[in-house]
């Protein structure tokens, strides 16, 4: 009698083999399990594509997918280190991807978000639409983006040096900073964009009783808190980890 089905099973350094159990054996499984906060922290490098190319249609829903699919990315970014600590799978490589990921998927979108207009698709097409983040800030995203560049450096160096460098809590706070900051600007440029006959001003819509250019205030003014603690938070960070950068011996905290 022949079994219900059979598994293609492939084991590093061995031939594919067909299994004879329906399932995987609980040892791999749980190998494959704890792989998990790891596969759903590189997922969000591919996720920065996707929400980039969504936000650029002009289909009545791309914007709308895209705000949805970073939303679904700020979850992940949660969820993979709560994960990691509930199966006991935390490590190094974990610690120093999630940083990475986050510093990929926030400036690449801060940058998208500079260069991408804003607006209806008649006033993309006639070039009156603006972009979601105004012009000037491209400077603030300079700072981002060359604090992001030192930090990852001198985390590789500590790395080198056996030396893992958790994430202060002035860090994580310009994270969520920057993370909301994108989220609500994605989501005015998804209302621009997608619901501009609900959202309208002079149709007097509004989101939980304010309007969209309230909006785009509270986005606009998350980025600059952002920015404000990206280069307080980069130059304490420089200053604790001098010895790394410049070989010096670790001054140990009484």
């Amino acid at each position: 009698m022949s079994k219900p089905f059979e598994e293609i099973v492939f084991r590093p350094g061995k031939k594919l083999f067909v299994s004879d159990s329906p399932c995987c054996p609980p040892a791999q499984r749980k190998i494959t399990v704890k792989k998990l906060p790891n596969i759903l922290t590189l997922a969000r490098i591919p996720c920065l594509f996707f929400i980039a190319c969504f936000a650029t249609l002009q289909n009545g829903w791309g914007a709308t997918a895209a705000f949805y699919l970073f939303f679904v990315a700020g979850i992940s970014d949660y969820l993979d280190g709560w994960l990691a600590r509930k199966l006991g799978s935390t490590s190094n490589f974990g610690k120093l991807m999630d940083a990475l990921t986050d510093k990929i998927l926030t400036v690449g979108l801060l940058i998208f978000l500079l260069i991408t207009p804003s607006g209806s698709a008649e006033a993309i097409a006639s070039h009156a639409a603006k972009p979601v983040l105004p012009e000037f800030c491209a400077y603030f995203v300079i700072i981002i983006l060359a604090r992001e560049f030192m930090i990852t450096g001198l985390r590789l160096v500590a790395a080198s040096a056996g030396v893992v460098l958790a994430a202060e809590r002035s860090g994580k706070i310009k994270t969520v900073l920057q993370l909301t900051s994108i989220g609500v600007l994605l989501f005015v440029h998804a209302a621009q964009t997608d619901w501009a006959w609900t959202v309208a001003p002079e149709a007097g819509g509004s989101f939980l009783g304010i309007g969209l250019g309230g909006w785009h205030l509270v986005g606009l003014w998350s980025f600059y808190g952002a920015t404000l603690l990206t280069v307080t938070s980069g130059t304490g960070y420089l200053i604790k980890y001098r010895h790394l950068l410049f070989g010096e011996p670790a001054v140990s905290e009484k």
